[in-house]
Protein backbone atom coordinates (compact mmCIF):
# COMPACT_ATOMS: atom_id res chain seq x y z
CA UNK A 1 0.00 0.00 0.00
CA UNK A 2 1.43 3.30 -1.32
CA UNK A 3 1.27 6.50 0.66
CA UNK A 4 -1.02 9.00 -0.97
CA UNK A 5 1.07 11.89 -1.91
CA UNK A 6 -0.03 15.27 0.09
CA UNK A 7 -0.62 18.50 -1.71
CA UNK A 8 1.92 21.01 -0.80
CA UNK A 9 0.93 24.11 0.94
CA UNK A 10 -0.08 27.07 -0.89
CA UNK A 11 0.54 30.31 0.59
CA UNK A 12 -2.14 32.73 0.23
CA UNK A 13 -1.19 36.14 0.53
CA UNK A 14 -2.70 38.09 3.43
CA UNK A 15 -5.00 41.03 2.67
CA UNK A 16 -3.33 44.46 3.93
CA UNK A 17 -5.71 46.64 6.40
CA UNK A 18 -5.91 49.18 4.07
CA UNK A 19 -7.30 46.58 1.05
CA UNK A 20 -9.96 45.10 4.22
CA UNK A 21 -11.09 48.87 4.68
CA UNK A 22 -11.48 49.72 1.25
CA UNK A 23 -13.82 46.11 0.98
CA UNK A 24 -15.14 46.73 4.07
CA UNK A 25 -16.95 50.40 3.00
CA UNK A 26 -17.46 49.58 -0.57
CA UNK A 27 -15.38 52.76 -1.43
CA UNK A 28 -13.98 53.01 -5.58
CA UNK A 29 -10.15 53.12 -5.24
CA UNK A 30 -10.30 55.08 -8.26
CA UNK A 31 -12.43 57.28 -6.37
CA UNK A 32 -10.09 58.06 -3.68
CA UNK A 33 -7.21 58.32 -6.06
CA UNK A 34 -9.30 61.09 -8.06
CA UNK A 35 -10.11 62.88 -4.96
CA UNK A 36 -6.30 63.10 -3.76
CA UNK A 37 -5.64 63.87 -6.91
CA UNK A 38 -8.24 67.35 -6.41
CA UNK A 39 -7.09 68.01 -2.73
CA UNK A 40 -3.31 67.66 -3.82
CA UNK A 41 -4.05 70.56 -6.93
CA UNK A 42 -5.85 72.59 -4.64
CA UNK A 43 -3.17 72.55 -1.90
CA UNK A 44 -0.36 72.69 -4.24
CA UNK A 45 -2.00 76.24 -5.66
CA UNK A 46 -2.61 77.31 -2.74
CA UNK A 47 0.97 77.07 -1.16
CA UNK A 48 2.63 78.32 -4.61
CA UNK A 49 0.46 81.48 -4.18
CA UNK A 50 1.57 81.46 -0.32
CA UNK A 51 5.67 80.34 -0.66
CA UNK A 52 5.82 82.30 -4.19
CA UNK A 53 3.41 85.19 -4.69
CA UNK A 54 3.06 85.89 -0.92
CA UNK A 55 -0.50 85.59 -0.81
CA UNK A 56 -2.64 82.39 -0.91
CA UNK A 57 -5.84 82.79 -2.58
CA UNK A 58 -7.29 79.49 -3.49
CA UNK A 59 -8.56 77.75 -0.47
CA UNK A 60 -10.38 80.69 0.50
CA UNK A 61 -14.19 80.53 0.66
CA UNK A 62 -14.27 83.46 -2.58
CA UNK A 63 -12.24 81.26 -4.49
CA UNK A 64 -14.45 77.62 -3.80
CA UNK A 65 -17.95 79.21 -4.30
CA UNK A 66 -16.60 80.53 -7.28
CA UNK A 67 -15.02 77.52 -8.27
CA UNK A 68 -18.30 75.30 -7.68
CA UNK A 69 -20.10 77.65 -9.62
CA UNK A 70 -17.82 78.28 -12.69
CA UNK A 71 -17.86 73.77 -12.33
CA UNK A 72 -21.74 73.67 -12.64
CA UNK A 73 -22.32 73.96 -16.47
CA UNK A 74 -19.28 71.84 -17.26
CA UNK A 75 -20.29 68.52 -14.44
CA UNK A 76 -24.35 68.98 -15.73
CA UNK A 77 -22.94 68.14 -19.19
CA UNK A 78 -20.73 65.54 -17.91
CA UNK A 79 -23.23 63.34 -16.33
CA UNK A 80 -24.52 63.24 -19.82
CA UNK A 81 -21.49 62.21 -21.62
CA UNK A 82 -20.69 58.91 -19.14
CA UNK A 83 -23.60 57.26 -20.76
CA UNK A 84 -22.74 58.73 -24.03
CA UNK A 85 -18.93 57.11 -23.66
CA UNK A 86 -19.96 54.30 -21.76
CA UNK A 87 -21.87 53.11 -24.90
CA UNK A 88 -19.15 53.44 -27.10
CA UNK A 89 -20.35 56.49 -28.55
CA UNK A 90 -18.84 60.26 -28.31
CA UNK A 91 -20.58 64.03 -28.78
CA UNK A 92 -18.59 66.43 -29.96
CA UNK A 93 -21.54 68.84 -30.32
CA UNK A 94 -22.06 69.46 -27.05
CA UNK A 95 -20.81 73.03 -26.84
CA UNK A 96 -22.00 73.98 -30.01
CA UNK A 97 -25.57 73.23 -28.80
CA UNK A 98 -24.94 75.09 -25.65
CA UNK A 99 -24.07 78.31 -28.41
CA UNK A 100 -27.46 77.86 -29.96
CA UNK A 101 -29.62 77.33 -27.38
CA UNK A 102 -28.38 79.88 -25.37
CA UNK A 103 -28.58 82.26 -28.04
CA UNK A 104 -32.42 81.41 -29.17
CA UNK A 105 -33.22 81.40 -25.39
CA UNK A 106 -31.59 85.21 -25.23
CA UNK A 107 -33.42 86.19 -28.37
CA UNK A 108 -36.58 84.57 -26.86
CA UNK A 109 -36.85 86.40 -23.70
CA UNK A 110 -34.68 89.78 -25.03
CA UNK A 111 -36.54 90.08 -28.37
CA UNK A 112 -39.26 87.92 -29.27
CA UNK A 113 -41.66 87.26 -25.76
CA UNK A 114 -41.55 90.71 -24.37
CA UNK A 115 -43.44 91.73 -27.60
CA UNK A 116 -46.43 89.83 -26.99
CA UNK A 117 -46.05 89.26 -23.03
CA UNK A 118 -45.13 92.38 -21.90
CA UNK A 119 -41.70 93.47 -20.68
CA UNK A 120 -40.58 91.75 -17.27
CA UNK A 121 -43.45 89.33 -17.70
CA UNK A 122 -43.23 86.73 -14.76
CA UNK A 123 -43.54 83.86 -17.09
CA UNK A 124 -40.40 84.73 -19.55
CA UNK A 125 -37.95 83.13 -17.69
CA UNK A 126 -40.06 79.90 -17.15
CA UNK A 127 -40.53 79.42 -20.91
CA UNK A 128 -37.24 80.63 -21.72
CA UNK A 129 -35.62 77.42 -19.64
CA UNK A 130 -38.13 74.79 -20.63
CA UNK A 131 -37.59 75.97 -24.38
CA UNK A 132 -33.90 75.86 -23.74
CA UNK A 133 -33.83 72.64 -22.38
CA UNK A 134 -36.37 71.01 -24.67
CA UNK A 135 -34.45 72.47 -27.57
CA UNK A 136 -31.34 71.06 -27.00
CA UNK A 137 -33.01 67.54 -26.32
CA UNK A 138 -34.65 68.05 -29.89
CA UNK A 139 -31.03 68.47 -30.87
CA UNK A 140 -30.17 65.55 -29.41
CA UNK A 141 -32.53 63.18 -30.60
CA UNK A 142 -32.08 64.08 -34.39
CA UNK A 143 -28.06 63.20 -33.61
CA UNK A 144 -29.41 60.16 -32.12
CA UNK A 145 -31.46 59.07 -34.80
CA UNK A 146 -29.70 59.52 -37.53
CA UNK A 147 -26.78 57.40 -35.43
CA UNK A 148 -28.84 54.48 -34.58
CA UNK A 149 -31.04 54.07 -37.51
CA UNK A 150 -28.97 55.52 -40.67
CA UNK A 151 -25.55 53.80 -39.16
CA UNK A 152 -23.44 57.10 -38.90
CA UNK A 153 -20.35 56.96 -36.58
CA UNK A 154 -21.21 59.47 -33.72
CA UNK A 155 -17.82 61.30 -34.35
CA UNK A 156 -18.88 61.95 -37.43
CA UNK A 157 -22.41 62.81 -36.96
CA UNK A 158 -21.56 64.96 -33.91
CA UNK A 159 -18.63 66.49 -35.35
CA UNK A 160 -21.31 68.04 -38.33
CA UNK A 161 -22.98 69.52 -35.64
CA UNK A 162 -20.46 70.92 -33.93
CA UNK A 163 -20.01 73.39 -37.18
CA UNK A 164 -23.77 72.90 -37.34
CA UNK A 165 -24.99 74.36 -34.63
CA UNK A 166 -22.33 76.70 -33.96
CA UNK A 167 -22.75 78.79 -37.28
CA UNK A 168 -26.79 78.03 -36.70
CA UNK A 169 -26.03 80.33 -33.94
CA UNK A 170 -24.10 83.09 -35.22
CA UNK A 171 -26.67 83.39 -37.56
CA UNK A 172 -29.53 83.30 -35.40
CA UNK A 173 -28.29 86.75 -34.06
CA UNK A 174 -26.48 87.93 -37.38
CA UNK A 175 -23.48 88.03 -34.63
CA UNK A 176 -24.66 89.98 -32.20
CA UNK A 177 -24.59 89.70 -28.60
CA UNK A 178 -27.98 89.55 -27.14
CA UNK A 179 -28.25 90.83 -23.51
CA UNK A 180 -29.30 91.70 -20.34
CA UNK A 181 -31.51 88.55 -19.86
CA UNK A 182 -34.71 88.46 -17.88
CA UNK A 183 -33.66 89.40 -14.37
CA UNK A 184 -35.47 86.10 -12.87
CA UNK A 185 -33.38 84.51 -15.58
CA UNK A 186 -30.25 85.75 -14.57
CA UNK A 187 -30.24 84.31 -10.97
CA UNK A 188 -29.97 80.94 -12.20
CA UNK A 189 -26.26 82.17 -13.23
CA UNK A 190 -25.06 82.69 -9.58
CA UNK A 191 -24.26 85.54 -7.84
CA UNK A 192 -25.16 87.24 -4.77
CA UNK A 193 -28.82 87.46 -5.56
CA UNK A 194 -28.67 84.24 -7.44
CA UNK A 195 -28.08 82.10 -3.74
CA UNK A 196 -29.96 80.74 -1.16
CA UNK A 197 -28.29 82.62 1.72
CA UNK A 198 -26.78 81.10 4.93
CA UNK A 199 -30.13 79.93 6.19
CA UNK A 200 -31.20 78.57 2.93
CA UNK A 201 -28.02 76.75 3.05
CA UNK A 202 -28.62 75.40 6.47
CA UNK A 203 -31.80 73.72 5.27
CA UNK A 204 -30.23 71.96 2.25
CA UNK A 205 -27.52 70.68 4.64
CA UNK A 206 -29.78 69.37 6.96
CA UNK A 207 -32.23 67.86 4.15
CA UNK A 208 -28.74 66.37 2.43
CA UNK A 209 -28.08 64.88 5.64
CA UNK A 210 -31.00 63.21 6.26
CA UNK A 211 -30.96 62.28 2.76
CA UNK A 212 -28.07 60.48 3.44
CA UNK A 213 -29.10 58.41 6.69
CA UNK A 214 -32.57 57.18 4.68
CA UNK A 215 -30.60 55.67 1.71
CA UNK A 216 -28.18 54.44 3.67
CA UNK A 217 -31.12 52.65 5.84
CA UNK A 218 -32.98 51.84 3.06
CA UNK A 219 -29.97 50.51 1.11
CA UNK A 220 -29.34 47.93 4.18
CA UNK A 221 -33.18 47.08 4.54
CA UNK A 222 -32.77 46.10 1.21
CA UNK A 223 -30.01 43.73 1.57
CA UNK A 224 -30.87 42.07 4.24
CA UNK A 225 -33.99 41.42 2.54
CA UNK A 226 -32.55 40.13 -0.48
CA UNK A 227 -29.78 38.28 1.41
CA UNK A 228 -27.10 40.03 0.39
CA UNK A 229 -23.61 40.59 2.27
CA UNK A 230 -23.63 43.58 4.75
CA UNK A 231 -21.48 45.90 5.48
CA UNK A 232 -20.05 45.95 8.96
CA UNK A 233 -21.80 48.71 11.16
CA UNK A 234 -18.42 50.49 11.73
CA UNK A 235 -18.46 50.90 7.94
CA UNK A 236 -21.75 52.32 7.58
CA UNK A 237 -21.08 54.43 10.33
CA UNK A 238 -17.85 55.45 8.56
CA UNK A 239 -19.43 56.22 4.99
CA UNK A 240 -22.36 58.14 6.28
CA UNK A 241 -20.62 60.17 8.77
CA UNK A 242 -18.17 60.99 6.06
CA UNK A 243 -20.64 61.99 4.06
CA UNK A 244 -22.48 64.28 6.05
CA UNK A 245 -18.94 65.83 7.18
CA UNK A 246 -18.23 66.70 3.59
CA UNK A 247 -22.17 68.47 3.14
CA UNK A 248 -21.47 70.29 6.08
CA UNK A 249 -17.49 71.24 5.32
CA UNK A 250 -19.07 72.57 2.05
CA UNK A 251 -22.01 74.58 3.80
CA UNK A 252 -19.52 76.34 6.73
CA UNK A 253 -17.88 77.51 3.01
CA UNK A 254 -20.22 78.74 1.29
CA UNK A 255 -21.58 80.58 4.25
CA UNK A 256 -18.21 81.97 5.23
CA UNK A 257 -18.52 83.69 1.93
CA UNK A 258 -20.47 87.54 2.12
CA UNK A 259 -21.26 89.68 -0.04
CA UNK A 260 -18.80 92.39 -1.64
CA UNK A 261 -19.36 95.82 -0.07
CA UNK A 262 -20.90 97.56 -2.77
CA UNK A 263 -23.65 95.10 -3.20
CA UNK A 264 -23.86 95.52 0.88
CA UNK A 265 -24.19 99.34 0.05
CA UNK A 266 -26.78 98.89 -2.34
CA UNK A 267 -29.09 96.49 -0.62
CA UNK A 268 -28.91 98.40 2.54
CA UNK A 269 -30.32 101.46 0.76
CA UNK A 270 -32.98 100.21 -0.91
CA UNK A 271 -33.97 99.18 2.94
CA UNK A 272 -33.30 102.90 3.73
CA UNK A 273 -30.60 102.13 6.28
CA UNK A 274 -27.02 102.49 6.77
CA UNK A 275 -24.73 99.97 6.45
CA UNK A 276 -23.71 98.53 9.48
CA UNK A 277 -19.89 97.97 10.58
CA UNK A 278 -20.05 94.70 11.33
CA UNK A 279 -22.78 93.98 8.54
CA UNK A 280 -22.16 90.65 6.87
CA UNK A 281 -24.05 88.51 4.23
CA UNK A 282 -23.90 85.24 3.08
CA UNK A 283 -23.93 83.80 -0.56
CA UNK A 284 -25.06 80.24 1.25
CA UNK A 285 -25.20 77.53 -1.88
CA UNK A 286 -25.24 79.21 -5.41
CA UNK A 287 -28.50 78.14 -7.50
CA UNK A 288 -26.19 76.49 -10.26
CA UNK A 289 -24.64 74.25 -7.42
CA UNK A 290 -27.90 73.45 -6.28
CA UNK A 291 -29.22 72.28 -9.97
CA UNK A 292 -26.17 70.80 -10.47
CA UNK A 293 -26.93 68.48 -7.15
CA UNK A 294 -30.30 67.70 -8.44
CA UNK A 295 -29.00 66.40 -11.97
CA UNK A 296 -26.15 64.65 -9.66
CA UNK A 297 -28.14 62.80 -7.80
CA UNK A 298 -31.40 61.94 -10.19
CA UNK A 299 -28.58 60.97 -12.55
CA UNK A 300 -26.78 58.90 -10.29
CA UNK A 301 -30.45 56.92 -9.05
CA UNK A 302 -30.94 56.90 -13.38
CA UNK A 303 -28.14 54.87 -13.38
CA UNK A 304 -27.32 52.49 -10.43
CA UNK A 305 -31.58 51.60 -9.79
CA UNK A 306 -33.52 51.60 -13.27
CA UNK A 307 -33.56 49.34 -16.40
CA UNK A 308 -32.52 52.40 -18.54
CA UNK A 309 -29.18 52.33 -16.26
CA UNK A 310 -28.80 48.68 -16.84
CA UNK A 311 -29.75 49.14 -20.10
CA UNK A 312 -26.91 51.37 -20.68
CA UNK A 313 -23.78 49.53 -19.18
CA UNK A 314 -25.25 45.95 -21.17
CA UNK A 315 -24.77 48.04 -24.37
CA UNK A 316 -21.35 49.49 -23.42
CA UNK A 317 -20.51 45.98 -22.61
CA UNK A 318 -21.22 44.03 -25.23
CA UNK A 319 -23.47 45.92 -27.84
CA UNK A 320 -24.24 42.48 -30.04
CA UNK A 321 -24.84 40.15 -26.84
CA UNK A 322 -27.18 43.61 -25.60
CA UNK A 323 -29.40 43.46 -29.46
CA UNK A 324 -29.45 39.75 -28.94
CA UNK A 325 -30.70 39.88 -25.82
CA UNK A 326 -34.18 42.02 -26.86
CA UNK A 327 -32.36 45.25 -25.81
CA UNK A 328 -33.94 47.72 -28.70
CA UNK A 329 -29.99 49.36 -28.96
CA UNK A 330 -31.28 51.85 -31.67
CA UNK A 331 -33.60 53.36 -29.41
CA UNK A 332 -31.82 53.41 -26.34
CA UNK A 333 -29.31 55.66 -28.50
CA UNK A 334 -31.55 57.98 -29.40
CA UNK A 335 -32.81 58.41 -25.80
CA UNK A 336 -29.36 58.59 -24.57
CA UNK A 337 -28.00 61.41 -26.86
CA UNK A 338 -31.99 63.65 -26.17
CA UNK A 339 -30.55 63.30 -22.90
CA UNK A 340 -27.40 64.09 -23.42
CA UNK A 341 -28.66 67.33 -25.92
CA UNK A 342 -31.46 68.32 -22.72
CA UNK A 343 -28.54 68.39 -20.59
CA UNK A 344 -26.73 70.71 -22.79
CA UNK A 345 -30.02 72.86 -22.88
CA UNK A 346 -29.89 72.88 -18.98
CA UNK A 347 -25.78 74.12 -19.22
CA UNK A 348 -26.83 76.42 -21.98
CA UNK A 349 -29.05 78.09 -19.25
CA UNK A 350 -26.76 78.25 -16.45
CA UNK A 351 -23.93 79.82 -18.78
CA UNK A 352 -26.19 82.58 -20.61
CA UNK A 353 -27.69 83.30 -17.04
CA UNK A 354 -24.01 83.90 -15.35
CA UNK A 355 -23.04 85.71 -18.63
CA UNK A 356 -26.53 88.11 -18.17
CA UNK A 357 -26.08 87.73 -21.79
CA UNK A 358 -25.65 85.39 -24.66
CA UNK A 359 -22.70 85.68 -27.26
CA UNK A 360 -21.56 83.88 -29.77
CA UNK A 361 -18.83 82.64 -27.95
CA UNK A 362 -21.11 80.59 -24.96
CA UNK A 363 -20.20 77.02 -24.88
CA UNK A 364 -16.93 77.28 -26.84
CA UNK A 365 -14.82 74.21 -26.61
CA UNK A 366 -17.06 72.97 -23.83
CA UNK A 367 -16.87 69.61 -25.62
CA UNK A 368 -13.31 68.87 -24.89
CA UNK A 369 -13.50 70.17 -21.35
CA UNK A 370 -16.66 67.86 -20.78
CA UNK A 371 -14.77 64.50 -22.22
CA UNK A 372 -12.39 65.35 -20.57
CA UNK A 373 -14.34 65.50 -17.08
CA UNK A 374 -16.14 62.48 -17.87
CA UNK A 375 -12.54 60.71 -19.19
CA UNK A 376 -10.36 61.99 -16.30
CA UNK A 377 -13.30 60.91 -13.69
CA UNK A 378 -12.85 57.52 -14.58
CA UNK A 379 -15.15 56.88 -17.58
CA UNK A 380 -13.64 54.45 -20.37
CA UNK A 381 -12.94 55.11 -23.69
CA UNK A 382 -13.36 51.32 -24.48
CA UNK A 383 -17.12 51.23 -22.98
CA UNK A 384 -18.77 49.86 -20.15
CA UNK A 385 -17.39 51.79 -17.36
CA UNK A 386 -18.12 54.83 -15.83
CA UNK A 387 -20.07 56.72 -13.04
CA UNK A 388 -21.76 59.62 -12.41
CA UNK A 389 -19.90 60.88 -9.39
CA UNK A 390 -16.71 60.37 -11.16
CA UNK A 391 -17.48 62.70 -13.81
CA UNK A 392 -18.34 65.66 -11.29
CA UNK A 393 -15.07 64.66 -9.67
CA UNK A 394 -13.57 64.94 -12.86
CA UNK A 395 -15.46 68.64 -13.94
CA UNK A 396 -13.76 70.11 -10.40
CA UNK A 397 -10.61 68.63 -11.45
CA UNK A 398 -10.38 70.60 -14.60
CA UNK A 399 -11.74 73.72 -13.22
CA UNK A 400 -8.98 73.76 -10.42
CA UNK A 401 -6.93 73.32 -12.86
CA UNK A 402 -7.86 76.06 -14.99
CA UNK A 403 -8.62 78.63 -12.30
CA UNK A 404 -5.19 77.53 -10.50
CA UNK A 405 -3.55 78.81 -13.54
CA UNK A 406 -5.00 81.96 -13.29
CA UNK A 407 -4.40 82.66 -9.63
CA UNK A 408 -0.90 82.07 -10.16
CA UNK A 409 -0.66 83.82 -13.34
CA UNK A 410 -0.77 81.70 -15.94
CA UNK A 411 -4.14 83.15 -17.54
CA UNK A 412 -3.22 83.19 -21.20
CA UNK A 413 -5.58 80.71 -22.61
CA UNK A 414 -2.68 78.54 -24.42
CA UNK A 415 -1.23 76.96 -21.02
CA UNK A 416 -4.61 75.91 -20.02
CA UNK A 417 -5.45 74.13 -23.15
CA UNK A 418 -1.98 72.51 -22.78
CA UNK A 419 -2.59 71.52 -18.91
CA UNK A 420 -6.66 70.01 -19.88
CA UNK A 421 -4.88 68.21 -23.20
CA UNK A 422 -1.89 66.59 -20.78
CA UNK A 423 -4.52 66.18 -17.92
CA UNK A 424 -6.52 63.89 -20.82
CA UNK A 425 -3.96 61.90 -21.92
CA UNK A 426 -2.35 61.03 -18.66
CA UNK A 427 -6.64 60.17 -17.32
CA UNK A 428 -6.59 58.09 -20.58
CA UNK A 429 -3.30 56.09 -19.80
CA UNK A 430 -4.14 55.84 -16.07
CA UNK A 431 -7.46 53.68 -17.41
CA UNK A 432 -5.59 51.57 -20.01
CA UNK A 433 -2.87 50.66 -17.17
CA UNK A 434 -6.07 49.83 -14.84
CA UNK A 435 -7.83 47.82 -17.45
CA UNK A 436 -4.49 46.03 -17.30
CA UNK A 437 -3.88 45.33 -14.20
CA UNK A 438 -8.07 43.93 -13.59
CA UNK A 439 -7.46 41.54 -16.39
Amino acid sequence: MTDTPKSPHIAVPQEGAFARFLRATEIDPRLLGMVGALLLIWLGFHLYGELILGEGSFLTPRNLWNLSVQTASIGIMATGMVLIIITRNIDLSVGSIVGVVGMYAGLLQVEWLPQSLGLGHPAIWIIAVVFAVALGALIGALQGAMIAYLAIPSFIVTLGGLMVWRGTAFLASSGRTISPVDETYALLGGGPYGSIGATGSWIVCAVACAGVVWMMIRGRAARQLHGFALRPMWAEYFVGGLSCGLILIATLVVNSYGWPKGILKDYYAELGQEVPEDAFVAHGFAYPVLILAVVTLVMTILMTRTRFGRYVFAIGGNPEAAALSGINTRAMTVKIFTLMGGLAGLAAVIASARLNSATNALGDLDELMVIAAAVVGGTSLAGGVGTIYGAIIGALVLVSLQTGMVLIGFGDGSYRKIVIGVALVLAVYLDILYRKRIK
